[in-house]
């Protein structure tokens, strides 16, 4: 095994004294062929050029003398250090960073970021980072070839957001371009770089750390976003004068439960009404896009959002038909009941479907549409009862709840 293992971060900036000590004492220098080229590193050094991290690891691992590690900015920030210390490898390790990436960009852009996400894109997370984009108001990415601006833009198509576009960072080939996202597909862009997303960040009752995030806590006490549920009010499922409709607070409760909605995934309310579902379902993360065919509920739901703190993307136009360009849901509530629209949204194989109706008729046309589908089907019939201060009964609410888990 290595005598001894150093991962130096480099920026740009000269090394320091340490990493030079680390640098001339060794044997053996892992990095990409440009760290490699840099002229601290010894002459005299085996060196291996770094594409699998694993395959470089087995190599240091059975190397005997002083092994450096070269990589970009903090390597213990997404980089090279989580896989080197991976227990079968049995290396010890000496961290040595520098300045992340992420904490250079937003330097550049002048912005603090201890409010902002930060995530990774690649071919297999790019869905899920243009996701977080569209939920929060301020994100880093980490792009990688074929997950870099222009797909992040043209993912984002009906969003608008500010791309700040921090190309070779530390180098003498650094630029830093601001552009509306709109914008940003008619340029060619090098790799690598780091995209900060910037939406708007002056909602009512929002901070840039997340929905619903008070201003006086703006900027608090936990990085990127409380992972608790936020917002000035405690709780989900909130009575629905809180949105100013009638929509049933124990249906919400039940399909909330089935749809799961957490951080980088895409729920679709199909017929938002009030915008109860998707306010509440942002609230937990989730990027939502709030349909309905009526323009005065859009006009609401837009409302109501900003009120919350929470990002929406309201589409206005008639189920199905307006679903088909949608991009991919993992989960849809369907707020109107039809057995078309159901089908449509099965048609886009989401995980979780959720919808009610108020009569069993139309309970089983739905619940056909779903299991014609491809779906397993959850039904129940909910009853509530609200009491008056006399403990009198004064609202019975008895909805049929569907959920359909895809087979």
């Amino acid at each position: 095994m290595a005598d001894r293992v150093t991962v130096i971060g480099w920026d740009g900036s000269p090394p320091s004294d340490a990493a030079r000590a680390a640098l001339n004492a060794a044997t053996l220098v892992a990095g990409t062929k440009h760290h490699l080229a840099l002229s601290h590193v010894p002459e005299h050094a085996e060196r291996i050029v770094l594409g699998s991290i694993e395959i470089a690891a087995r190599r240091i691992a059975k190397h005997r003398g002083s092994a450096v590690v070269l990589a970009d900015g903090d390597p213990g920030f997404f980089g090279v250090v989580r896989a080197l210390r991976a227990p079968e490898h049995g290396l010890e390790i000496e961290v040595i960073p520098g300045v992340s990436a992420v904490a250079t960009a937003f330097a550049r852009a002048g912005m603090p970021w201890d409010d902002a996400r930060v995530v990774v894109a690649h071919g297999r997370s790019l869905r899920r980072a243009v996701n977080v984009c569209r939920a929060y108001p301020k994100v880093a990415v980490l792009t990688a070839p074929g997950a870099g601006p222009v797909e992040l833009s043209l993912l984002l198509t009906g969003v608008h957001r500010t791309f700040v576009i921090c190309e070779a960072l530390g180098t003498e080939q650094e630029q830093v371009t601001v552009l509306t996202s709109d914008n940003v597909a008619d340029h060619i862009w090098r790799d690598p770089n780091v995209v900060l997303v910037v939406g708007n960040t002056t909602s009512a009752g929002s901070g840039a750390a997340g929905p619903g995030v008070p201003s006086a806590e703006r900027g608090g006490w936990i990085a990127g976003r409380d992972p608790g549920f936020p917002g000035p009010v405690r709780g989900w499922a909130l009575p629905s004068s809180e949105y100013g409709g009638d929509t049933s607070a124990h249906l919400r409760a039940f399909q909330l439960a089935r749809l799961g909605p957490r951080t980088g995934d895409l729920v679709w309310d199909i017929g938002a009404a009030d915008g109860a579902v998707a306010v509440e379902a942002a609230r937990f993360g989730a990027a939502v896009i709030a349909v309905d065919r009526d323009a005065d509920a859009c006009d609401w739901i837009t409302a109501t959002g900003r009120r919350a703190g929470v990002q929406l993307q309201v589409v206005h136009g008639p189920a199905p038909q307006v679903l088909d360009d949608l991009p991919e849901p993992d989960a849809v509530r369907i707020g109107c009941v039809d057995a078309e629209v159901t089908a449509a949204c099965a048609a886009r194989r989401p995980e979780r479907i959720v919808t009610g109706a108020t009569t069993r008729d139309e309970a089983e046309a739905v619940s056909r549409a779903l299991e014609e589908g491809g779906y397993e089907v959850e039904r129940a019939l909910l009853q509530s009862v609200e009491l008056d201060s006399e403990w009198a009964e004064r609202e019975r609410s008895v909805t049929f709840a569907l959920c359909g888990t895809r087979r």
